[in-house]
């Protein structure tokens, strides 16, 4: 006799963008894997944060004696006025914000979730989101005992997601009566970019239903478009009035200051009283990694000029390579559907022209993992992407959209991210073929 698991954990499976990871390290042979299921970028860090961290022992660091101590729960000074810094950078007022610093923008959503939505079944509204959205806020929910549910986007045969009509969320708004709003503006999964007009309008129906309005901007300024910049931040009261007291956003190092392992994030509101609860829950946490925090706030010392033309280098990187990784994929198989992003570093496939309904992501993925290889330049590799079910909210009688849909990260470099097509291409039909 052994003491049993919780439920929760019996139930637990690992996420979709870890997934295959996971499995792929049970590998016994010498295949190597390009690893484009998560979002773990490859370029080096900004500058400024890299100097710091190459000298940690210099005259001016405060670990040069070798000592680490805690910080304060809500975070180093330097770091939360760097976050509002960068904020400022892209444009926007900080007046009145609060800025905690946070374990990674996962734990800004955790808490985000914990502060706004009360215990599932206890008579409190749910989470909306708009589906298919980032795995890790469904996870947190479910974690935290918070129930969510989605309006949903699809994904047309040209490859554009299409955002449900405002009309569409308000009815979702008016059946479920959730307690707040998330949005992603510069999208992951899906790429798409929610312009300031669109951020505005979701702002109105916060206030106009009463719910928090939550947006995650880990990957704001890496966008595609013309357009300016949108932030949560771009809601004033001129155009919404009422809109102040209701806005949370979730801010992280890991995208747009490549620094994914750095596991530094924040959580900004307008709301005093959100900002001293979600400190005091985060006392428990005693606080997040104090030389991620050094490290990242370098970049309360670099002008907003000189983040402006950072921010254009790393849309032009991406904004490049998207465009490489969606000819390529058209050109190995003109009948998959790939998504035209406008912002973030993603790109979904959706295979439903090529296969019958019978068709599983998952499997497929999993199958990449575990015994999937096609030599590249001599070597035996195979790919690992992310399965897109994970990112839909169940809906009984509904098939999931994401059971033909595979997300694909360009987070490996260039000349690495060249051979995904064809690497993609040929799982593809090897495992057709096996599936007879």
């Amino acid at each position: 006799m052994k003491p049993s698991l919780s439920l929760h954990f019996e139930l637990r499976i690992p996420s979709a963008v870890r997934l295959t990871q996971i499995e792929f390290l049970k590998r016994k042979d010498k295949v190597v894997a390009i690893n484009t299921a998560i979002g773990n970028v490859s370029l080096p860090m900004h500058p400024a944060m890299t100097k710091r961290m190459f000298s940690l022992n210099g005259p001016h660091s405060p670990f040069r004696h070798g000592v680490v101590k805690y910080s304060t729960t809500v975070g180093e000074e330097e770091t939360n006025r760097a976050i509002l810094h960068l904020i400022e950078s892209s444009g926007f007022s900080t007046k009145g914000l609060y800025s905690q610093i946070t374990d990674g923008a996962s734990h800004a959503m955790e808490l985000a979730i914990l502060g706004v939505c009360g215990p599932a079944g206890s008579g409190t509204r749910p989470l909306l989101l708009i589906d298919p959205t980032y795995t890790n806020y469904a996870a947190l929910a479910e974690r935290t005992g918070r129930s969510i549910v989605a309006v949903t986007r699809h994904m047309e045969a040209n490859g554009n997601f299409t955002l449900p009509k405002l009309s569409s969320i308000e009815k979702v708004i008016q059946e479920t009566s959730p307690e707040a709003l998330l949005v992603i503006p510069y999208d992951n999964p899906t790429g798409q970019f929610f312009p300031q007009e669109t951020l505005n309008e979701l702002g109105k129906l916060s206030t106009k239903y009463n719910l928090w309005l939550i947006s995650d901007e880990a990957y704001r300024e890496v966008f595609y478009t013309k357009g300016k910049t949108s932030s949560v931040w771009g809601i004033t009261e001129n155009e919404v009035p009422g809109i102040t007291g209701r806005r949370i956003s979730i801010e992280s190092a890991s995208k747009v200051w490549n620094a994914c392992g750095l596991r530094i994030g924040a959580l900004v509101t307008d709301r005093t009283d959100f900002h001293q609860k979600a400190v005091a829950e985060n006392t428990s946490n005693l606080c997040a990694n104090v030389i991620g925090q050094y490290i990242f706030g370098a970049l309360l010392h670099e002008s907003k000029e000189h983040l402006q033309t950072w921010f254009r280098q790393q849309r032009t990187y991406y904004s490049q390579m998207a465009k490489s990784l969606t000819a390529g994929l058209k050109k190995e198989m003109p009948q998959l559907i790939v998504s035209a992003p406008d912002a973030s570093l993603y790109t979904v496939v959706d295979v439903r022209n090529l296969f019958d309904k019978d068709f599983d992501a998952t499997d497929f993925v999993m199958y990449c993992a575990r015994e999937g290889q096609v030599e590249v330049k001599g070597v035996k590799t195979t790919l690992l992407a992310a399965p897109m079910d994970g990112f839909y909210s169940p809906r009984p009688g509904i098939v999931n959209p994401g059971k033909t849909q595979m997300r694909i990260a360009y987070v490996e470099p260039p000349e690495v991210m060249a051979e995904v097509p064809r690497l993609f291409a040929e799982l593809l039909r090897t495992f057709s073929l096996k599936k007879g």
